[in-house]
């Protein structure tokens, strides 16, 4: 028996899932549609911040980059279920008042994406912390060059630690 072929019976298969399976017969199961307001993000916005990527090739981050951003977090005593985690180029749709309806951002951190593609209204340089319309605003480099410079990391360290006072 090889481990590409291993079946186990379903009394096991509920016990090991028995948080997040959910048994439903086929009359109640429905299928979901995207609405046009619906805008696919992870984690749980619990205090508004709003990080926003750019990568074409997967959902929202590679493993790597996410736990680069995940590291970022951590030094700023958030997670991310306190922010929204959003990739625009898997919306390209999405603008500044879109935005601000959805998430109603407080601090608005871009990594490697112009601000202005999503139509907001100034443009700024890296690592300048910036305040428009009672928000926080920061442009940095996309995670993977971050994660690989030195200085770069100093300065969106500086950087953060002016946003969230730490």
């Amino acid at each position: 028996m090889s481990l590409d072929n291993i079946q186990l019976p379903p009394f096991l298969i509920q016990e090991l899932y028995s948080n997040s399976l959910v048994e439903e017969d086929n009359k109640q199961l429905k299928t979901k549609s995207l609405k046009k307001d619906d805008i696919p993000f992870l984690g749980n916005n619990e205090r508004n911040i709003l990080l926003i990527v750019e990568n074409k090739d997967v959902m929202y981050l590679p493993d790597e980059d996410l736990a680069f951003l995940a590291g970022i977090l951590t030094a700023c005593k958030l997670s991310l279920s306190d922010t929204a985690l959003l990739n625009v180029s898997r919306t390209p749709e999405l603008n500044y008042e879109s935005l601000q309806k959805k998430f109603t951002p407080r601090v608005i951190l871009f990594f490697g994406t112009d601000p202005t593609k999503l139509d907001f209204p100034l443009r700024f340089p890296n690592y300048q912390v910036q305040s428009y319309n009672n928000q926080t605003l920061l442009c940095a480099p996309a995670l993977h060059e971050l994660a690989v410079d030195r200085e770069q990391k100093a300065l969106l360290w500086a950087a953060l630690k002016t946003i969230f006072a730490i």
